[in-house]
């Protein structure tokens, strides 16, 4: 009598492909930032150099900041397509301010963080009581702004010196004070290594992670994010908490304004042309990082790190401009599918 022995199984078990699936939703797209850097960093001589890190960071804190924003809207199931216009204004307003009426750097900041607070007050208001969708609200918003910013000046950038369209000769300056909101640095291990819009971005990343993460207001915006209908039922002002969230975007999207115009030192209408769509990639491959499949605030931060290290290694690898944006949509598309696929895959 022979006995009958069971073949041994090679196929891996389903707990051990949940396994490797929880896995690669939790660290592929750290892995594959790790992975970026490795590669840029042999195919690019300089990559690797303190100098490439600072350009790198100098790019990730606006783009961050106003990533920061959208992050706000997306909780609370929106989306905010005005912040690059709004980021722009600000810098215009933050110039013109200094430049031709001659006011105090804290004036113009001033100046800029109520323009941001009440394009987010319209913006919340044509969403929530007018019942506009939010794409054609910030919009409309968007494209409004990109006019109004160009009127008092017919359409020129604003610098120290420019004919004004009444003939007479802008004599305000930029203060030194608000200059160093853009090109101070501050000594790390290397001197000169971290910018001040860094730290502001720092500062902003773990109030505004905070916030929505462990206080009651941030939970309760997630919750009108999920189910708004279960949020009214439950009690909660559901038109507030979305109002609220178009205002922090829009006061976010302000202060990368003031940054940049720190940064320039003038008021350039074409500078931030790139600022809605790294903004949106930013925030969007925040979904990715460690599994979440939610807006967060430090997914979206290490969304803005990738932008900002996928396009000084391109750039540095001299690949052509017009390039650019396509890998950089291939790129968000590839992590978001990867991210979204598989989440429902291990949820089977």
């Amino acid at each position: 009598m022979t006995s009958q022995t069971r073949p041994e199984t090679t196929s891996a078990s389903p707990m051990d492909k949940n396994a490797i699936i929880d896995l690669a939703i939790r660290f592929g797209f750290l892995a594959l930032l790790v992975g970026m850097v490795l590669f840029f960093s042999f195919a690019s001589r300089g990559f690797a150099s303190p100098q490439s890190a600072v350009f790198i960071l100098q790019s990730v804190a606006i783009t961050g900041i106003l990533a920061l924003g959208v992050t706000a809207t997306l909780v609370v199931g929106g989306f905010d397509l005005s912040i690059g216009s709004v980021a722009t204004t600000a810098m215009m307003a933050a110039s013109y301010v200094m430049v031709v009426m001659e006011q105090s750097a804290l004036v113009a900041v001033i100046v800029c963080l109520v323009i941001g607070a009440v394009v987010g007050v319209i913006n919340g208001w044509l969403i929530v009581y007018m019942r506009v969708p939010d794409l054609l609200a910030t919009l409309g918003m968007m494209f409004l702004l990109i006019g109004l910013q160009r009127i008092p000046t017919e359409g020129r950038s604003i610098a120290t010196g420019m004919s004004l369209p009444d003939g007479t000769t802008a004599q305000g300056t930029f203060s030194e004070a608000f200059l160093a909101l853009g090109r101070h640095r501050f000594d790390l291990i290397i001197p000169n290594f971290i910018p001040v819009s860094v730290v502001v971005l720092i500062v902003l990343a773990v109030l505004i992670w905070f916030f929505l993460e462990y206080t009651r207001f941030g939970r309760m915006m997630y919750a009108v994010g999920s189910n708004a209908q279960a949020a009214r039922l439950a009690g909660a002002p559901v038109r507030a908490y979305k109002i609220w969230a178009y205002v922090i975007s829009g006061v976010f999207a302000s202060i990368g304004g003031i940054l940049l115009a720190a940064r320039l030192g003038r008021g350039d209408i074409a500078s931030g042309n790139n600022l809605l769509l790294d903004s949106v990639a930013a925030a969007l491959i925040g979904f990715a990082v460690l599994g979440a499949a939610k807006p967060n605030a430090f997914g979206t931060a290490m969304g803005a790190l990738f932008v900002g290290i996928l396009l000084q290694g391109l750039t540095m690898m001299n690949a052509p401009y017009y390039t650019q944006d396509f890998i950089k949509g291939f790129v968000l598309v590839i992590a978001l599918v990867f991210t979204f696929a598989l989440s429902q895959r291990g949820k089977q």
